[in-house]
């Protein structure tokens, strides 16, 4: 299977700069799976689609503002550090920028903090292992000068804006340690949650931190010879047992679907867990337990629309988003959503 065949022509300008005013007044493209046919409506009639018994899964992941300015030590160059992966308590895995000019055993230094940024280890492009110091001081300093870490296609003046820390964040967002947002949940509201909810309809919520992954490109052109990046998941004992009992399940985004099936047995239960997944969804694989996926335009070249991709069919998703282009419908992780039912 090839990459370029899950490719499609993406303008510029559909790709969202900013949020919608209102977080449920975002556009909404259903998808039915069975026949490919299509509605053109708002978020917050999503709620009209929902039957008792259903079950809607949430992903609690909160995204820590973890892109950190600082300067090289020897130089006083400007140098950036993201991080992707907590191994200890004061080691990290990152990455760095500009990556090819930060040497090992190099240090950064963020101004008008104690903290300090080693790096141990330089591995593959802009990755590295790093080891701050003082410990003690990196939550203090991730608060005080760490900033969202959006996208690298948004690029608006100002960017990242204050009020990104609010709307880059699903208003359920409790478990800290995503680096991307879940960004088919940004679309809810605790008011529609609450009317979902009134339908009868369940509301569990598991966690998977999302990572770079998110928005970073396949780079190989045989589909089945990328990996991509594990990221950490959990689903306690209460959602599960709720998950089972569902009359369906109804995930919202990428990261969910993916906690699930990581989670789930062949048989379609599934129990409580947690861990690392590396799990891999693309075109030809069965998915054990999720029945319904909400989820907004991705990237081409990208593990998410390979996932969706799985979940609803090669042709009739491509044929969505080109309606979804025709009907000027705003893409990627500000933009507009889609049902598939």
């Amino acid at each position: 299977m090839r990459l370029k065949d899950f490719y499609y022509q993406l303008p510029g300008e559909l790709i969202a700069q900013y949020p919608a005013p209102q977080r449920d007044e975002s556009r909404l493209l259903v998808l039915h799976r069975e026949k490919g046919e299509i509605e053109h409506k708002r978020f917050y009639e999503i709620l009209h689609y929902f039957q008792e018994g259903d079950v809607l899964v949430l992903n609690n992941t909160y995204v820590i503002p973890a892109r950190l300015k600082g300067k090289k030590e020897t130089t006083g160059g400007k140098a950036e550090v993201l991080l992707l992966k907590k191994k200890e308590e004061d080691i990290w895995e990152c990455l760095l920028k500009p990556a090819k000019s930060i040497r090992e055993d190099s240090s950064i230094f963020f101004p008008e903090t104690e903290l300090k940024a080693y790096i141990l280890k330089k591995g593959e492009g802009a990755k590295a292992v790093v080891k701050f110091t003082p410990p003690s001081k990196l939550n203090r300093v991730i608060a005080k000068i760490g900033q969202v870490p959006l996208p690298p296609y948004i690029k608006r003046e100002g960017c990242p804006s204050p009020e990104d820390r609010e709307r880059y964040q699903t208003v359920y967002a409790k478990e800290g340690g995503a680096i991307a947002a879940p960004t088919a949940g940004l679309h809810f509201t605790p008011s529609l949650l609450q009317k979902i909810k009134d339908k009868g309809v369940k509301i569990v919520e598991v966690t998977l931190h999302t990572g770079w992954a998110s928005f970073k490109r396949l780079n190989k052109e045989i589909v089945e010879e990328n990996q991509i990046p594990e990221e950490f998941y959990k689903i306690e004992a209460k959602a599960a047992k709720i998950i089972r009992e569902a009359r369906r399940v109804v995930t919202v985004g990428t990261s969910a679907t993916r906690a699930l099936e990581t989670q789930a047995k062949s048989t379609g239960l599934i129990e409580e867990g947690e861990g690392w997944t590396k799990l891999f969804i693309y075109p030809g694989y069965r998915f054990k337990i999720v029945d319904s996926l909400i989820t907004n335009f991705h990237m081409p070249g990208t593990s998410l629309i390979l996932l969706v991709s799985a979940f609803v069919g090669k042709e009739k998703l491509l044929a969505a988003y080109k309606e979804a282009i025709k009907e000027k419908y705003r893409f990627l992780s500000f933009g507009d959503a889609m049902l598939i039912i």
